[in-house]
């Protein structure tokens, strides 16, 4: 019987005296941590792995956090957690934003930062689509593949979704025609975590509709319902992935 390879975890802080031991921690509790002093570095450590999951401090030098965060997240399927100093209220802010699963305040307590990262590490899980499920959302004359995150729209042309678009649009096709309040979409797609800055949740919700609304400040597929939350106004089939 072999054995299940451990959690991969990329480590990226440019501060040595936090990052290593932080590095030493994290492998005694059972992770795999590759280490990365800049995200030129990591962005090498990436094209050579493909981590479950990477630990981003936002203040470096060169390329900051903020600009890796938001390469991942728009091309790689890759859980982000930032790193943060108590005064960047503004750039986690952001970071949540672009889409960034979950951040930590440093100086942080090693155990919490455990937890959190195998709670993204779950919900990123929880939420990818089922190996055996090979079937097509369709919607309105737009195609969602789940298996390969390849949504088309209705001249079938490709659009790009970031990792939380990809599970936030999942989260309505899931249950179209319901009403789905900030609670619970931020429970799906960025976890409860983020409850300090729910408003996280309609920036995606923004960025999503200009993919996909023909007038995106007049939207008829995502709308808003007042005191509620949103909900997708269409009626969605499932088709075997070669139909779509």
């Amino acid at each position: 019987m072999s054995e299940t390879a451990p959690p991969s975890l990329l480590l990226v802080d440019d501060e040595a005296a936090l990052r290593e031991p932080l590095a030493e921690y994290l492998s005694r509790q059972g992770f795999d941590v590759t280490q990365a002093a800049s995200a030129a570095e990591a962005r090498s450590r990436l094209r050579e792995e493909t981590p479950g999951l990477v630990l981003l401090d936002i203040m470096m030098p060169g390329e900051d956090g903020l600009s890796l965060c938001r390469h991942l997240v728009e091309s790689r399927d890759i859980p982000v957690i930032l790193l943060t100093a108590k005064g960047e209220a503004t750039d986690r802010i952001v970071g949540l934003e672009i889409g960034a699963d979950d951040y930590v305040v440093k100086p942080f307590e090693p155990r919490e930062l455990v937890a959190r990262v195998r709670s993204v590490m779950r919900r990123a899980s929880r939420n990818g689509p089922p190996p055996a499920d090979d079937e097509t959302f369709l919607f309105e004359g737009w195609s969602l593949d789940p298996l390969k995150r390849r949504l088309t729209d209705p001249e079938g042309a490709a659009v790009a979704l970031s990792s939380a678009e990809f599970r936030l649009l999942t989260a309505f096709l899931e249950n179209p025609r319901q009403v789905l309040d900030r609670d619970r979409l931020l429970d799906m797609v960025q976890g409860r975590e983020a409850h300090l800055y729910d408003r996280a949740v309609d920036n995606q919700i923004s960025r999503l509709r200009r993919k996909i609304e023909a007038d995106s400040r007049n939207p008829q597929l995502i709308q808003t319902v007042w005191g509620g939350g949103y909900m997708l106004a269409a009626d969605v089939t499932r088709a075997p992935a070669d139909a779509s």
